[in-house]
């Protein structure tokens, strides 16, 4: 018997690890280097002999979501805990200190008791035909959060429930996509977001796709969360939104606890649940303007050292990653990078998604607001990277791919807008360009461009966020090729960026729809290559991609204040394969007119003609 024990120790111990080692999380940021990650071995050994945690103290918190789907498969999110409250764990990076090794009360009040929760995925709401099913662990460790991989090759269903129990998750809708190799010849339909701001309101724009099931996948371009204490950047008492903690985030605590409370808004948490998601982050989940080394409030100096409570630039990006990883329905694409989050994704020979990240990888300093001069004097040193050089390689390799391979479309995800955009009517001549977006960094721009142009890579739809407007261009190397934009003659595709789900107007939080007009005319004048802009309403947009055309529609919200699932359709636009460029029908560049913003050579309607999603009927919104 004494003999036996040791044996019999190390095999519980062994059946521990391989549930924790189901639980993808468990990985994250490096899995192939103990000491930047979670020792799997070390929970095991913490918590084998315990039994896990009664089924009835633990509720699904925070719904479902699924992601990153692939040819075969998809990854399923939840989150399974005896309590909403998020583990306050505030790891200090000294020396050789483990990163995120929460063995030890000194780290983390430790959950000495796994939570057990099976997973399965069916091609049926009744689960008679499961596809695939697993058992995982999870603990305080990665705040009780659940990612595991399920293989599948359709549209699917899937649940988690406490294992032995019938405490049951919803069920979630989700699918893959086709392989590289397939011909496709359907349309395939997206929804396109930026930029939720829980304290300025509530995130309609997420139920409406829902409740019109109108897409088959979810891109977000960014800002997913925002960073900032209530009142400095919305002021969340108003509609009973407050920011938890309230406060300025920087700890691994205070990030996990942000996500947790954006995802208790009811249609965040139902797009989640219904669409598996391709995310990447922008500037806001970590901090504002965020650079390689900095961001608009914190410069790695020994000032802002003090100033934010001992917390670094590089212990804060960390955190942020940690959580982000934590709590979103993504794959770590490379385990041994644990800030890399650009990818690429082939549905068939349709199109290529390529997801980049011009925000937190390797990007050379941005306008942090009091260094504006200085940045755009430097805005075309060919040194200036908003990706950095091993991204940039990567982002020129896979369009390159794309093309080579016979995808018909290459559709890029980034955060800020491509475009040049002249903006000197608010900033002034000497100051012409945004220059924490992609007119900060022209030299990256025109390697792009070079590549585009010099490779003859046509079919090309760049998507943006960022920027709480939305602006609709030809992509043209201006200056550098001749560009009619009349007839969109010299583009080499279009560019679609997208208003903000609730974040304000850059024109202001409250500007009248005349005078958010009056600055659209402005930008569409001043801009050659841009042919319709809106400052006025919040919102989001879907494409709907084909082997013909794709065709992009954008809708306003015509208010946060409330929850409702009202929605204005603002806009439609029609690529058509082969044109890289706006279609003109009748010389216009959208498909009959638009509600609202500035359309060259039209005019708005502005009949506030809005579809309530919810009951399906038509009616004139007029603010009530």
């Amino acid at each position: 018997m004494a003999r036996g024990f040791p044996y019999l120790f190390l095999a519980l111990a062994g059946i521990a690890s391989a549930a924790f080692s189901g639980n993808i999380n468990y990985f994250s940021p490096s899995k192939h280097h103990a000491s930047l990650g979670v020792s799997i071995s070390k929970v095991a050994k913490r918590t084998y002999a315990n039994s896990p945690w009664d089924a009835s103290q633990l509720n699904f918190t925070h719904g479902i979501a699924s992601g990153d789907p692939y040819d075969d498969s998809v990854i399923l999110w939840t989150r399974a805990a005896p309590s909403s409250e998020n583990n306050e764990s505030n790891v200090t990076v000294t020396g050789y200190v483990p990163l995120y090794d929460h063995s030890t009360e000194q780290y983390v009040e430790k959950s000495d008791s796994p939570v057990c929760v099976d997973w399965k995925i069916s091609t049926s709401k009744s689960f008679k035909n499961v596809a695939d099913s697993g058992t995982v662990y999870t603990s305080s460790d990665i705040d009780f959060t659940v990612k595991a991989k399920a293989l599948n090759d359709i549209l699917s269903d899937y649940q988690f429930n406490v294992c032995n129990s019938n405490n049951a998750s919803p069920v979630g809708r989700t699918k893959t996509i086709p392989r590289p190799d397939d011909k496709v010849s359907k349309p395939i339909k997206l929804a396109v977001y930026s930029c939720s701001n829980y304290p300025f309101g509530f995130f309609n724009a997420y139920g409406n796709p829902v409740r019109k099931d109108s897409v088959d996948y979810v891109v977000h371009l960014g800002d997913y969360i925002y960073e900032y204490g209530n009142g400095e950047y919305g002021w969340g008492n108003a509609y009973d939104r407050i920011p938890l903690p309230d406060r300025e985030i920087f700890t691994l605590y205070d990030y996990r606890k942000r996500l947790a409370t954006y995802r208790t808004d009811i249609d965040l948490l139902a797009n989640h649940q219904n669409f598996p998601w391709i995310p990447v982050w922008d500037d806001h989940e970590v901090a504002d303007n965020t650079w390689r080394s900095g961001t608009a409030h914190m410069n790695n100096s020994e000032d802002t050292f003090i100033m934010d409570g001992g917390v670094s630039v590089d212990q804060r990006k960390m955190n942020a990653v940690r959580a982000y990883f934590e709590w979103m329905p993504i794959r770590q694409v490379d385990m041994d990078d644990n800030l890399r989050i650009w990818r690429n994704f082939k549905f068939g020979n349709l199109f290529d998604l390529v997801m980049l990240d011009t925000r937190q990888y390797d990007r050379a300093i941005t306008d942090v607001y009091w260094n504006t001069k200085y940045i755009s004097e430097i805005s075309n040193d060919a040194s200036r990277t908003l990706m950095g050089p091993r991204q940039e390689a990567w982002f020129y390799n896979t369009l390159q791919d794309s093309s080579t391979r016979g995808a018909k479309w290459r559709v890029v995800g980034n955060q800020i807008v491509f475009s040049r955009i002249n903006v000197s009517v608010s900033t002034g001549q000497d100051l012409p360009f945004n220059y924490d977006q992609w007119d900060g960094y022209q030299a990256n721009r025109n390697r792009t461009f070079h590549t585009i142009y010099e490779n003859n890579i046509g079919n090309n739809i760049f998507l943006a966020g960022d920027s709480h407007a939305s602006w609709v261009s030809d992509l043209v190397w201006l200056d550098e090729h001749p560009y009619d934009p009349a007839t969109g003659s010299g583009s080499m595709g279009v560019e679609f960026a997208g208003s903000a789900v609730s974040s304000p107007s850059p024109a202001g939080q409250n500007i009248s729809i005349e005078a958010a007009f009056a600055a659209s005319e402005w930008m569409t004048a001043a801009n050659a290559e841009l042919q319709w802009q809106d400052f006025y309403y919040r919102g989001y947009y879907e494409l709907t991609i084909s082997q013909e055309k794709v065709d992009a529609a954008f809708f306003g919200v015509p208010t946060t204040a409330v929850r409702n699932g009202y929605e204005i359709p603002l806009a439609n636009f029609t690529v058509l394969a082969g044109e890289n460029r706006l279609h003109r029908t009748n010389g216009s560049p959208a498909v009959g007119g638009v509600e609202n913003g500035s359309l060259k050579g039209g005019k708005p309607t502005l009949s506030n003609l809005t579809h309530d999603t919810e009951t399906g009927k038509w009616f004139t919104y007029t603010g009530n």
